[in-house]
């Protein structure tokens, strides 16, 4: 399994960096994109990398923020046929309650209906080849932790806080265990965990790959996630982006080499198939 990070919002090689996140996979015979940053600044990383994008068989897009998806318009002008996997939740509605305002935070606006020939719509568990799977959050009461992030979703007038129901991980089954990618893990680091445990209850996790959504959380709710993490098992977390300098600096202090930095051009190529 070869993982390399296209964008972050740190760089290294002198590859372009921005506020978002785009992920690389080989995995067996498949080639895989998960998100596409905030601009097209992947794409030109990747051609750099000698990443051919138009070899990619299927993309997925971790959850319905800007920083995520709006790169994707790069990845459909280098590809033409590959499909890109989002949750049934997904729509163009998710904002940051400023003050007594809403910040726009979501999908560009007609973004769904440009590329919805290249959208495919997905519900439940589902897998998308031999090992790889998808999966929603199964934990009850999220929408608590939109509240306290300042997230919220609009319809039809009406504001709510986002259960992050077009939230998914995207789970690959190696000789390690189980390596979980979810972008910015806004259900919670340790409830994805837990969901992809109990989803398969006879397998062990290794990794948890992705940003932790931590740069505006307070010292001590980072340790109290750092203890509940650390209970979990889990033997790897690969983490930037959302996570932020100072919540990064205490997994570390906690967690120690179970935690590494992500960076535009990490690569991790030592994970088993």
């Amino acid at each position: 399994m070869l993982v390399k990070v296209l964008i972050d919002n740190i760089s290294k090689d002198e590859l372009l960096c921005e506020w978002g996140l785009s992920v690389y996979i080989e995995y067996r015979d498949k080639k895989i994109l998960l998100d596409g940053g905030t601009s097209g600044a992947f794409a030109r990383n990747a051609k750099r990398m000698g990443i051919d994008l138009n070899a990619v068989d299927f993309g997925v897009l971790s959850h319905a923020h800007y920083d995520h998806a709006d790169g994707l318009s790069a990845f459909f002008e280098e590809n033409d046929h590959a499909p890109v996997y989002l949750r049934t939740g997904s729509e163009e509605n998710c904002f940051k309650k400023e003050g007594t305002g809403y910040k726009y935070i979501g999908i560009r606006e007609g973004f769904l209906e440009e590329y919805a020939d290249r959208l495919k719509y997905v519900e439940g568990d589902v897998e998308l080849a031999p090992g790889v799977y998808l999966l929603p959050h199964k934990t009850a009461g999220l929408a608590k932790l939109g509240e306290k992030a300042h997230m919220y979703r609009e319809a039809e007038g009406v504001w709510s806080p986002d259960a992050f129901t077009h939230e998914q991980s995207l789970v690959f089954d190696t000789s390690r265990g189980l390596v979980i990618f979810n972008s910015c893990s806004h259900g919670g680091a340790d409830n994805i965990i837990r969901e992809v445990g109990e989803t398969f209850p006879e397998k062990t996790i290794y990794a948890l790959f992705g940003g932790l959504h931590l740069h505006e959380s307070a010292d001590e709710d980072v340790r109290a996630l750092a203890e509940r993490v650390r209970q979990t098992g889990i033997r790897k977390i690969y983490t930037g982006h959302c996570t932020g300098d100072r919540a990064l600096e205490i997994l570390k202090e906690e967690l120690g080499d179970t935690v590494e930095a992500i960076y535009s051009g990490f690569t991790v190529d030592d994970i088993a198939e």
